[in-house]
């Protein structure tokens, strides 16, 4: 059954990729087409151009892409001047022998595939960015900026826009193959370099077209600790249902008492063509986009919240 399920902010192109699934697309190609959209989108000020910034000013973005009938893999970490970033997270799988490329490196592939060198940085994503800092320095820091210590404001303003929000896509084709998409913008003000969930295998995106796949979005540095995607899946290979092999995965999530600890939106899919979203620990009201072949449109619907 073909399906389709993402975050909210997927709507600048979640009926592109249910238009190319209905037409017998291929599940990824159709995600990575979608979400092509939703990064160059300025409305939504978590993802591609209308994300924000680092500490220092400079948009950095991650993106994954799982292929699980084969489990092939192509990831980018921290890649500047680049949209749409999910593309290139898909060139990086069918091009190269490596599973990951960040930072320069990232851009330098991106030239070679004929990405053009892109103006990502939002000019109101640039003016909130100063303005937020500057109530964090002293002029003598201001005056010398960026050649100051950057770690004492990242402690102090920790996205202080709470945009935590990735885009996530998964979906299953007519082949009945399973796939998954993500992109960032990564958390606002956050230290440069720094990476989260999205592009890494088996936290922020897992797939197995044999039993399902997940993907989450908000607090990365937890789901990373806890391989979270890859145990969804993992569980349901063991015999969990859908619904078992997310709660199992809430409390590994539960179970962390140190580091920054927030909240978590989990993403699945299973290959009988369940799906479920599950909010932890996130004040605000979670919704998601779904969207089946026996459904006349898609659907935006409420997350279910999990309190341990």
């Amino acid at each position: 059954m073909k399906m389709l399920l993402a975050n909210a902010e997927a709507w600048p192109g979640f009926e592109t990729t249910v238009d190319l699934l209905k037409q017998g697309g291929a599940s990824i190609d159709a995600m990575v087409s979608g979400i092509a959209k939703v990064e160059r989108e300025a409305k939504v000020r978590s993802v591609g151009y209308g994300g924000w910034p680092n500490m220092l000013g400079e948009m950095e973005f991650d993106a994954g892409v799982m292929d699980g009938t084969s489990r092939d893999v192509g990831a980018v970490g921290a890649v500047p001047a680049t949209l749409p970033v999910s593309a290139l997270a898909h060139e990086v799988m069918k091009h190269l022998p490596h599973v990951m490329l960040t930072g320069a490196g990232a851009r330098r592939f991106a030239t070679e595939r004929g990405f053009a060198v892109d103006d990502v940085l939002h000019p109101d994503s640039k003016r909130v960015w100063w303005e937020r800092l500057q109530k964090e320095m002293s002029p003598e820091q201001q005056a010398a900026f960026p050649d100051i210590a950057l770690a004492p404001l990242s402690n102090t303003i920790t996205d202080p826009e709470r945009v935590r929000d990735t885009t996530v896509f998964l979906g299953r084709d007519l082949g009945d193959n399973i796939g998954v998409v993500t992109s960032t913008s990564g958390w606002a003000w956050k230290y440069p370099g720094r990476l989260g969930d999205s592009p890494i295998p088996g936290a922020g995106f897992y797939a197995d077209s044999r039993y399902g796949a997940a993907a989450c979005t908000h607090t990365g540095e937890m789901t990373m600790r806890c391989g979270t995607s890859r145990s969804i899946v993992l569980a349901m290979r063991l015999g969990y249902t859908l619904e078992d092999a997310i709660k199992l995965a809430v409390e590994e999530l539960s179970e962390l008492k140190t580091g920054f600890l927030a909240g978590v939106v989990i993403h699945a899919i299973d290959a009988k063509g369940n799906h479920q979203v599950v909010n932890y620990r996130c004040d605000e009201e979670i919704r998601y986009w779904y969207w089946d072949e026996r459904m006349a449109a898609p659907e935006l619907r409420v997350a279910s919240t999990v309190k341990l």
